[in-house]
């Protein structure tokens, strides 16, 4: 049983949302940051990013660095940026790139599910990334980042969300990057228990991104059960704020590789070492993207390829028979000597928002070979997680991107 409940949103006014709403911490480097928010008094990115309101040799550790992050959040709500419910409400956050919907359900998932194994895990998560977090839900007293959760398609989730997307929103606008955003209010008891009941037979939710935020948010609720041993299990701090979406909605894309060169090998050499373990043809560009699992495209010294995996090299394992996986094991480590992706300097990870036009780049420029993965699919993620095994790097690529800001659960 998963506890998917309502909360006390606290919320953009409307009038507002447009301009608060901002991609997530963790897609910017420092100066990106710095730069978005020059001027802009009203971006969530100031709060997530709070280094970013302090000279460049600041410590962006440092503890006054996380205050002013916590004073900005609820002066906004002070001054009336931000609007909080009057009763715990479910939202629908409804999300449109390129023509295609995906629609999420705004609500709180308990910390006690993701250590017990109800929320599944694919992806390991760094102390120090963590550590940040941490500092951040605690200094605000509020978990301001949502978690990207997936759950097996239900009928009556699907057709109440449809109903309640027939009213008019909450929000409605276009972000920048094109992508449109709509936020619907769930308040009647009736459909939030309709909801509740629908969680109550499902055994696994899935993060899907935003692991270190799952941690930490975790770790926080961890850390006041502590300092507050009287708990009784409904306090806020016992619950981490989510977006959770069916499985047959969600799109991943393609997390593609670029090496900077070709381990000491003459083109020739690299070509003749992948017909030893790939099946290799050329292609002109109408045909660079992979059609199917089981095969990858290397762009090389101006052309692409087309690369076919071995059958013997295909398994049913769910980790070791990802098309990433099989790429490392037959190609990057034994023909390129990178042995650990997640270390080696010579390797980086492109996302497919990108494009294959990034690749042509990057081998034009910095780089010697790129490939082009064929995406993994959710239920690729699901079968690593439902084994307790763990996702190899950079190995899903989730659009579009849920915006910070919108949806914010106080602790």
């Amino acid at each position: 049983m998963a506890v998917v409940k309502p909360f006390i949103g606290i919320r953009p006014s409307k009038e507002k949302a447009h301009q608060i709403a901002a991609l997530p911490y963790d897609v910017y480097s420092r100066a990106e940051a710095k730069k978005a928010v020059e001027g802009d008094e009203l971006s969530f990115l100031r709060i997530d990013r709070p280094e970013t309101q302090f000279p460049d040799d600041m410590d962006m550790y440092d503890a006054k660095v996380y205050q002013r992050a916590h004073d900005m959040l609820w002066e906004m709500v002070e001054r009336g940026d931000f609007v909080t419910e009057e009763k715990e409400v479910y939202y629908i956050y409804e999300l449109t790139m390129n023509g295609r919907v995906q629609d999420g359900l705004v609500a709180c998932a308990s910390i006690d599910d993701y250590q017990n194994g109800v929320i599944m895990k694919h992806e390991n998560t760094r102390e120090e990334k963590e550590q940040d977090r941490i500092r951040h839900v605690d200094t605000c007293g509020a978990q301001t980042g949502p978690i990207f959760l997936a759950y097996r398609a239900k009928k009556e989730i699907r057709d109440l969300i449809e109903a309640k997307k027939q009213e008019a929103p909450l929000y409605d606008f276009v972000s920048d990057d094109g992508i449109r955003h709509r936020v619907f209010c769930i308040d009647d008891q009736e459909q939030i228990e309709t909801i509740q009941r629908a969680f109550t037979d499902a055994n696994q939710i899935y993060i899907a991104d935003g692991h270190h935020r799952a941690a930490s948010a975790v770790k926080v609720g961890l850390k006041r059960r502590a300092e507050n041993p009287d708990f009784d299990g409904t306090e806020e701090f016992n619950y981490f704020l989510s977006i959770l979406f069916a499985d047959e909605q969600l799109m991943i894309m393609d997390y593609n590789r670029v090496v900077k060169d070709l381990n000491g090998y003459t083109t020739g050499q690299f070509l003749d070492k992948m017909r030893e373990v790939v099946e290799v043809s050329e292609v002109d560009g109408n045909q660079k993207q992979p059609r199917k699992k089981g095969e990858f495209s290397m762009f090389l010294e101006g052309k692409w390829y087309r690369c076919v995996i071995k059958e013997a090299d295909q398994t049913k394992d769910p980790v070791e028979g990802l098309d990433v996986s099989i790429l490392q094991k037959v190609v990057l480590t034994p023909i390129l000597g990178i042995g650990d992706p997640r270390v080696d300097n010579r390797i980086d990870f492109v996302g497919g928002i990108r494009g294959l036009e990034e690749l042509e780049h990057r081998v034009e420029s910095d780089c010697k070979v790129a490939f082009a993965m064929y995406p993994t699919s959710i239920q690729e993620l699901f079968d690593v997680a439902d084994a307790g095994l763990l996702m190899p790097p950079k190995s899903t690529w989730f659009e579009p991107k849920l915006r910070s800001g919108l949806f914010i659960h106080k602790i």
